[in-house]
């Protein structure tokens, strides 16, 4: 099984530290990038569109950030995806635990999942080995 690039897009420090940690125990990523808020991924993903090589495989989306939250960043990534000449697979990850956000992720056919924290190296195996990509 090919090694995927993992993008986290989160704001909290502290899971960041703990997610990245689970991302290199379940050694299924050959590498993985963290952004602070949306904004600063979206950046990231347009100067990177050009080479699939630096493009995520899958990333992991939290919804409530400052700067621009989750469901902006998938609407500004729907805006550009004609460019990008690679599938990328997102799942929104959050502790909420209100239905509407889960109903809401179910409107973006771009996000394939729903995950709550926190996340396991059993999540993230699963969604690498996963039919769907």
């Amino acid at each position: 099984m090919k090694q995927k690039n993992i993008w986290v897009i989160d704001d909290d420090p502290i899971y960041q530290i703990i997610i990245n940690k689970i991302i290199k125990k379940s050694n299924a990523f050959s590498s993985s990038s963290s952004f602070i808020n949306g904004k600063e991924a979206l950046n990231a993903l347009i100067n990177s569109m050009h080479n699939n090589e630096l493009l995520p495989d899958i990333i992991l989306l939290d919804i409530n950030m400052p700067v621009m939250d989750g469901w902006e960043f998938i609407e500004e990534m729907q805006n550009i995806k004609s460019g990008i000449n690679k599938q990328i697979i997102t799942y929104i990850v959050s502790s909420s635990i209100a239905t509407e956000d889960k109903d809401n992720s179910r409107t973006f056919k771009d996000i394939v999942g729903y995950i709550s924290k926190p996340v396991t190296a059993e999540d993230l195996i699963s969604i690498v080995s996963s039919k769907s990509h």
